[in-house]
């Protein structure tokens, strides 16, 4: 049985090769720094390493009729992604079978609160999505040319063990009074890796999916949650109109783009079932996975 590949095998990558794993199904991780390729092989998974960045290393990737599953960020600045580049021109003498890609729910732009679906017009704003865009784009272009199997999963903000802000809340960096917080949009670590690898054997080729918890809690909802399970004091709040003082621009231009998005298709079309359906169970989880380490 050939590897499905996890390309940017960091946390996500790490949780879907373990529940690969356990179904007996090999897996080739992809990754970057001797660091992370030491942690993944005492974890008894195979490791290629190879710099996205880096064409010569990218084609010694066993890539012919294999799964793949593609969670490598683009480079930064910029409104492409040559690193997706870089790896469809190593895909195209030998292409993959499937290639499942997490992209991100910032195409769709600012939508002032509206729901979301697959459906709507793509529209990103920031060049953090538009690289994403760009991303899809190539991947579009390669399944018609090759006819690799392409399903990408629009991903909004990911939490999980490690991935919460208890450090901010520590430091009482101000959030935006509730009654202005925009809605939000999140998915547990643990719910992704397995969309993703629901994907590789349920999606049909060319399927987008929207994925999320369907909770739409705002920012700050999230950081009180988190700090109230934490048994942290709650930050300070302060009205929007005074925010870009006190949070740093990346975190506003996150909150400045005010969506709801609509996952319900995926969750459906994939048979996936979130064990983490709420923040409150989510964060729970989170800082009981920290407490064991």
């Amino acid at each position: 049985m050939k590897p499905v590949v996890i390309i940017g095998c960091g946390d996500v990558g790490r949780r879907a090769a373990d529940l690969l794993l356990a179904r007996h199904r090999p897996v080739l991780a992809v990754v970057r720094r001797s660091e992370r390729a030491r942690q993944l092989e005492r974890a008894g998974i195979r490791v290629h390493r190879a710099d996205l960045d880096a064409p010569d290393q990218v084609a010694t990737l066993p890539l012919e009729d294999v799964p793949v599953i593609y969670l490598a960020q683009p480079p930064q600045p910029g409104v492409d992604d040559p690193r997706m580049g870089h790896f469809l021109a190593a895909c195209a003498a030998h292409p993959p079978r499937r290639i499942v890609y997490a992209s991100t729910t910032g195409v769709y732009g600012d939508q002032r609160g509206a729901e979301v679906t697959e459906s709507t017009p793509t529209g990103p704003q920031t060049d953090r999505a538009r690289r994403r865009m760009d991303a899809e784009n190539q991947l579009r272009d390669f399944m018609a040319a090759h006819g690799t199997e392409v399903v990408i999963l629009r991903v909004p903000g990911i939490y999980g063990p490690g991935r919460l802000p208890l450090e901010r809340i520590r430091a009482g960096t101000p959030v935006i009074c509730p009654d202005e917080a925009p809605p939000g949009n999140r998915i547990h670590a643990d719910d992704l890796a397995a969309l993703c690898v629901a994907a590789l054997d349920r999606g049909k080729a060319g399927d987008i999916f929207n994925v999320g918890d369907g909770e739409h809690a705002s920012m700050t909802e999230f950081i009180y949650a988190v700090a109230d399970l934490a048994d942290l004091p709650r930050p300070p709040c302060v009205p929007l109109a005074e925010a870009d003082k006190h949070i740093s621009p990346a975190m506003m231009s996150f909150i400045r783009e005010s969506r709801i998005i609509k996952a319900e298709k995926g969750l459906e079309a994939l048979g996936v079932q979130l064990r983490h359906p709420d923040i409150e169970s989510g964060i729970r989880d989170a800082l009981e996975a920290a407490s064991r380490e």
